[in-house]
């Protein structure tokens, strides 16, 4: 966040007045709490009353943010799980390529009519709520698919993945709302970073374990035996976080981590509206620019990741394996881009810069990618898939933060709902057309279709400077 924004508070902040000395030494020897910087206090004035409100950061955030990242994982290992072992689940259950397409699709496809309602619910029941449904959800999903091993029952685990894809939506749109309802103004990339860094390393997972746990070997009862593992194993994790978020999540801190959460927490809950917040939004020019260009590359990432197993089998066959190897480096390539990123953003709040620099790399470590793929080198492939995913996964939480600073005073969780609603939208558009050009006229054709649209997104966003200039001049003149 922005040091601007602290400027909004309704109050000023008093280092030395309203405050014993008793008092500051009870505050400086809290066990889990730090005091942000030297202000002890802030004023803050509801119905004429003053009221003295200290702000705190807890220690006990960093446990949050990581129970979040560890249910976040489990979900977004599940999207990848069918997609990267593709063609022994075509074989399992008897189904078409494009079919098993649809398991990682149907992840994209969930959210969209679904993120409405259930940022509202975000606005409306906090983080708690929306934390116990998405593992609640996720569990379920996870047990669905344990009874679904048999090559005749495609429908059921497709209904398991179904309820995995729904607990996605209660997911995705959470480490903004979460960095800033529990943490500090100089902390906020940084935590956003790791909440997107639990989805990312379950994504990098389920592109290594599927591959591992279920070889393909040629006797179905092998097959199903492997496969229930794997989904046994799932099972139990999601159940172990479903049961940690109910004893320990919290829905916020005692004492607010910024003047802007102590001037939050001070709106009365009628005085916001969800319908006129999503207008506000849809009214901000740059906004719309950043959801139309954060969406053409998150879904340039998801077709990758989705196609991944039909792309390097079809240059190295029998290389499931290393299908998944590759998928993993260029996540976790893409988790040390984000945390890069994340820091960065932190020290130097270059929003705009930072996020065009980072998408121009990703269209080169696409166009780079295309080119090399078929050289007949696995290690080749490995180098620039890890190039592609430092930028292009890197960008994730890029977008998110520079959401919330184009949208500030508005709900994380609301410009974050909007940003990955346009990312499922291309996700599904992108998979489905790269998928029929692979088909047709092979997987070069299909990379360089990518690269045009993360060419198109790197001039929109290089154009974005207009857009802000002319709306700031538009708020000038009123």
């Amino acid at each position: 966040m922005s040091s601007g924004k602290s400027s909004l508070v309704d109050g000023e902040i008093n280092d030395n007045e309203n405050v014993s000395d008793l008092e500051k030494n009870k505050m400086m020897s809290a066990g889990d709490s730090e005091e942000v910087r030297l202000e002890n206090n802030i004023q803050l004035n509801r119905n004429g009353d003053d009221t003295t409100k200290t702000i705190k950061l807890y220690k006990r955030r960093w446990f949050i943010v990581l129970l979040f990242g560890s249910y976040s994982l489990c979900n977004s290992f599940q999207w990848i799980q069918y997609g990267i072992i593709n063609n022994i689940f075509m074989r399992f259950y008897g189904v078409e390529s494009f079919t098993i397409d649809w398991m990682s699709m149907i992840y994209m496809l969930t959210y969209i009519p679904f993120i409405f309602p259930v940022t509202w619910l975000l606005d409306k029941k906090g983080l708690r709520i929306i934390a116990l449904v998405a593992t609640a959800m996720n569990c379920a999903g996870t047990w669905i698919k344990v009874t679904s091993v048999r090559p005749d029952l495609f429908a059921v685990t497709m209904l398991g993945q179904f309820c995995c894809s729904l607990a996605q939506v209660f997911i995705l749109g959470m480490p903004s709302k979460i960095a800033s309802v529990w943490f500090g103004s100089e902390e906020v990339s940084t935590a956003c970073s790791i909440g997107v860094f639990g989805n990312q390393l379950g994504i990098a997972i389920g592109f290594l374990v599927p591959p591992i746990l279920v070889p393909n070997v040629e006797d179905m009862d092998q097959l199903a035996y492997h496969i229930s593992i794997m989904f046994y194993i799932t099972a139990g994790v999601a159940t172990l976080l479903f049961l940690l978020v109910v004893i320990v999540f919290q829905e916020r801190p005692e004492l607010p981590p910024t003047q802007a959460q102590a001037t939050a927490r001070c709106i009365p809950p009628e005085q916001y509206s969800y319908t006129a917040s999503i207008l506000r939004l849809l009214r901000n020019k740059p906004f719309l620019l950043l959801i139309l260009t954060y969406g053409l590359n998150v879904g340039c990432f998801y077709a990758v990741g989705t196609l991944l197993n039909r792309m390097i089998i079809e240059h190295y066959p029998g290389e499931e394996l290393n299908a998944g190897r590759i998928g993993l480096t260029i996540v976790i390539a893409g988790m040390v881009g984000s945390l890069i990123c994340g820091i960065w953003l932190d020290r130097t709040k270059t929003y705009k810069q930072t996020t065009l620099a980072v998408y121009l790399m990703s269209f080169v470590g696409m166009l780079v990618y295309a080119f090399t793929l078929s050289l007949g080198h696995l290690w080749v492939v490995f180098l620039t898939a890890g190039a592609l995913g430092f930028f292009m996964t890197g960008y994730l939480p890029l977008g998110f933060e520079f959401g919330v600073e184009l949208t500030y005073p508005e709900c994380e969780g609301t410009s974050s709902g909007l940003l990955n609603c346009s990312a499922q939208v291309f996700g599904i558009i992108f998979t489905i057309c790269q998928g029929k050009i692979i088909d047709n006229y092979g997987t070069l054709a299909g990379n360089i279709f990518l690269c045009v649209f993360l060419f198109i997104g790197s001039v929109l966003t290089e154009g974005s400077d207009d857009v802000l200039a002319l709306q700031r001049h538009s708020a000038n003149v009123l």
